[in-house]
């Protein structure tokens, strides 16, 4: 871990929100069936309507159907993109450029490799096979890492890996060549690798290292 660097409580992991707007999203999804009906629970501060991981998390139990994977996809993007009606626009492009069918295609079968094999193999899976357009590591790791970081299979629990963290992670391992986005499975791997030892050294779970890089990563300089 960089020098300096403090990771947070379980409890501000879960706590860690972000705000959304109900109606940017609305009008881009397919249709009523992809809005998760806890986003409708979420309370608003300062004007703005926020969602946590817990509330992705809860989501992300109801993934062993095609209404539930559809909620968690949603939701996982909803989380990661914030309000920014731009941002809102390219990631809804995923449900532009590939049919209803093939997208629920992707997740069971991403997921059921998830639950099956783990996070390296569910990584491949996405990256390769199954990757689903404009869905690239940086958001489907958010899909895994909601998926399965609570009840893992195998080794590693998924993590989510984005641009914010590799910056952090280059700081941590500077003699090792990081890229900042197009991370191959060996490199997640490595990542997944890298996390967990923290995560061991520090006796916590391996996502309170993911934020812990992440907050490092968003610092100037």
């Amino acid at each position: 871990m960089p020098a300096g660097v403090s990771v947070p409580g379980r409890v501000d992991v879960l706590g860690q929100a972000i705000p959304f707007d109900r109606s940017r999203w609305l009008p881009l999804l397919p249709n009523s069936d992809w809005w998760p009906p806890e986003l409708d629970d979420c309370p608003t501060v300062a004007g703005r309507t926020r969602v946590d991981r817990s509330t992705v998390f809860a989501v992300a139990r109801h993934s062993d159907t095609v209404e539930g994977r559809r909620h968690l996809l949603t939701a996982a993007l909803i989380w990661g993109t914030g309000t920014k009606a731009q941002s809102v626009a390219r990631r809804a492009r995923i449900f532009q450029d590939s049919s209803l069918q093939d997208i629920d295609a992707r997740l069971e079968t991403v997921l059921g490799v998830l639950r099956e094999k783990g996070a390296v193999e569910a990584y491949y899976a996405f990256n390769n096979d199954h990757r689903i357009k404009f869905l690239g590591p940086a958001f489907f790791t958010k899909v895994l890492y909601f998926t399965g970081h609570e009840q893992p299979t195998g080794p590693w629990r998924p993590l989510i890996l984005d641009s914010v963290v590799a910056r952090a992670i280059r700081s941590a391992n500077p003699d090792e060549k990081w890229h900042g986005s197009g991370w191959t499975t060996p490199d997640y791997t490595r990542y997944l690798s890298f996390v967990h030892d923290q995560a061991r050294q520090a006796d916590v779970l391996p996502d309170q290292i993911e934020v812990a890089l992440f907050a490092y990563g968003k610092q100037p300089g």
